[in-house]
């Protein structure tokens, strides 16, 4: 439940895997408000995946002549688009080569984004129905059921609430939270539309602190032109709606661009704080919590909407094997180690972050982030890695804090590292919607489809010349030897690495995805 971004994506993953969910939302529609703009090379990945990379793209705010990501003025007129400080180039922190085959081309607002998830999950075979409250839930012996404010009880073998930071779902089960909580101080969210390439001068950023006393607050772009959203410091949040009118937000909004006559349509205000917090559990029974229902991260380093969207590629897969019968339900469980120890480590970056922004937006403070225990963005977004019973021998220790290609190593528990083949496919598009064997030799096909049948499910191949100069680079990269193989999950990462080829490879084959799988 819950037709955000989260609940959307997890629709769209659930599709491919063979799986029809239906997505129930309190809201009427899609919202207009976008809570988020940025999406991160993992996001991309996932939606590279599912096919939807091209059409993400083509939503975005084309930022890729280059632009500030942030920015600190006393008015948006005072501003010097033309002079972005040095190292804040959109795309700076990637400046060591490109980890990732998928990136958007600028920050996509999460409006932007629902309309491509939404139409891809009903054309995937999903139901989402809007306006639809869900009251209560219930886990029972076969199943779960949850009941709309209307009476209509709806059953169903598991659910995915992705209801948001004050989830009813974790508040019916019972699942509580830890974390800081309410973090600086209230805010209002005014999504409004004003020309403003005059200040511009079609220039784009992500986001831009305003300093002026009569309208201190944040500037963030929503399409770089006419929509954009400032978000404006408020005393209370018990009398934000009442004290936020229309004609003060156009007060607020003139005094931040420094132009007194602008013209300003306000489309909406949301009264909003900051928080941060991680659910006890990501799992009870046949509920699993996503996005802001199982964490909820203060918006710097778009890290929250990220985090989320991965919990949904990551439980997608598990859940299809298991409703098709390829795993067992213990396979479930590895959700909340793996997702869990994930959104714990993002919210604890972002908190080191609040402190000391310079961490985030510097590609150069290595020295400073070091000191802070902070990890590079690139690190946060792509290098973290799984300890679960869905892998084996997991190395869950960064050997970097800064490079994110050296985490990026072939280690069990790590994303497959991304190479370009001969042809211009990435080796991340070789994983579908089944674990997959990347071997260096055909010897590996014939074991991959015979533990396969032991089995009595498919699993996918692929013999890529490991000793070719132009793949030697990478294989050294993972750590195998030409006629060594990776077995790789559907969410791109590694189960386990087999060095060489053994003697029996299909019977070791068998053995490690019965392991993986929990069968």
């Amino acid at each position: 439940m819950g037709g955000g971004s989260v609940g959307l994506a997890a629709a769209v993953f659930l599709t491919r895997h063979g799986v029809t969910p239906l997505v129930l939302e309190q809201q009427p529609g899609i919202s207009v408000h976008p809570r988020a703009t940025g999406i991160g090379p993992r996001t991309m990945e996932f939606l590279r995946q599912a096919g939807l990379e091209q059409a993400v793209d083509d939503v975005a705010v084309d930022m890729s002549a280059g632009g500030a990501v942030k920015l600190t003025m006393h008015t948006l007129a005072s501003a010097d688009l033309s002079a972005a400080a040095p190292g804040m180039a959109l795309g700076s922190a990637w400046s060591q080569g490109d980890p990732s085959p998928a990136r958007v081309r600028g920050v996509c607002p999460q409006h932007r984004l629902d309309s491509v998830l939404l139409p891809a999950a009903r054309d995937g075979g999903a139901r989402v129905r809007f306006s639809a409250r869900v009251r209560e839930c219930a886990i029972e012996s076969g199943g779960v059921s949850v009941t709309l404010d209307t009476g209509e009880v709806i059953a169903a073998d598991y659910l995915i609430a992705a209801d948001g930071v004050r989830s009813t779902v974790r508040e019916r089960l019972g699942i509580g939270v830890s974390g800081p909580g309410a973090l600086g101080e209230p805010t209002v969210s005014i999504l409004f539309r004003a020309d403003l390439t005059r200040y511009t001068g079609g220039r784009h950023f992500v986001n831009c602190t305003i300093t002026n006393p009569d309208a201190p607050g944040l500037l963030v772009t929503v399409d770089g032109e006419k929509e954009w959203i400032f978000h404006a410091r408020a005393d209370e949040m018990s009398d934000a709606a009442a004290h936020f009118t229309d004609e003060h937000c156009r007060e607020l909004i003139r005094a931040a661009v420094g132009d007194d006559a602008l013209p300003v349509e306000i489309v909406s205000a949301l009264p909003w704080r900051p928080r941060g917090h991680l659910a006890d559990r990501f799992g009870q029974g046949r509920v699993f919590l996503a996005g802001d229902a199982a964490h909820t991260v203060p918006p710097i380093g778009a890290f929250g909407l990220n985090t989320g969207v991965a919990d949904a590629h990551n439980l997608a897969w598990k859940l299809a094997a298991v409703l098709r019968g390829d795993a067992g339900p213990a396979l479930l469980d590895t959700y909340d180690a793996e997702r869990r120890p994930v959104a714990a480590m993002t919210l604890a970056q972002a908190m080191i972050r609040l402190a000391d922004p310079i961490l985030h937006w510097d590609p150069t403070a290595a020295e400073r982030r070091a000191a802070a225990g902070a990890l590079h963005a690139p690190v946060v977004h792509l290098g973290y890695r799984y300890d679960s019973a869905a892998v084996i021998d997991p190395q869950p220790d960064l050997p970097s804090t800064e490079d994110v290609f050296a985490d990026l190593d072939g280690a069990p528990g790590s994303r497959l590292p991304h190479h370009r083949l001969p042809g211009g496919a990435s080796t991340l598009d070789l994983i579908g919607t089944r674990c997959t064997v990347i071997a260096g030799n055909h010897r590996w096909i014939a074991a991959a489809s015979d533990a396969a049948d032991r089995l009595g499910i498919r699993i996918d191949s692929h013999v890529i010349p490991l000793s070719h100069k132009e793949i030697r680079p990478w294989a050294q990269t993972v750590g195998i030897e030409p006629d060594g193989a990776l077995l790789v999950r559907p969410d791109q990462i590694i189960a386990a690495r087999i060095l060489t080829a053994p003697p029996a490879p299909a019977h070791l084959l068998h053995h490690l995805l019965t392991r993986i799988l929990a069968r």
